[in-house]
């Protein structure tokens, strides 16, 4: 500006406005989430009109329930009173009894087939198998 090294932007831009220089000249633009004239002034972007949402759900239902004939009712597999919750039976072996285990949702004795060596005695204790040998017999 007058032959002297100035900063252009000091009183270029409008209100608001984020200036910034290109080959010599104030460029004015309004920042992000803002609208407007950037030489003038930038206003605050206004929100998003909220679209209505259409409620299919009369009953206003927990989580995993459905409205059967304005009534919520828990999904099969699914346990409460359908307006404040419906849960799996279990999520945590804390769930369970002492002698089960938390197996997909579901309390479970964990002694399947397989789950001890041949011939071996299973137990669970504390939710968690236990393998031994009968008494008279060692092994793994």
């Amino acid at each position: 500006i007058n032959e002297k090294c100035q900063d252009p932007c000091p009183g270029s831009c409008g209100q608001s406005a984020v200036c910034r220089v290109t080959n010599h000249s104030p460029i004015c633009t309004c920042p992000e989430g803002f609208i407007g004239d950037a030489f003038t002034a930038c206003y605050p972007k206004p929100p998003e009109p909220v679209q209505p949402v259409v409620q299919d759900d009369f009953c206003n239902c927990a989580p995993n329930a459905v409205c059967r004939d304005n009534v919520c009712v828990c999904l099969p597999d699914y346990y409460g009173d359908g307006y404040t919750v419906c849960r799996p039976e279990c999520v945590r072996n804390s769930d369970c009894a002492l002698n089960k285990a938390c197996i997909r949702n579901k309390c479970k004795n964990p002694c399947v087939p397989g789950t001890c060596g041949e011939g071996a005695i299973c137990d669970v204790l504390n939710h968690a198998v236990v393998c031994s040998c009968p008494p008279g017999t060692t092994g793994s």
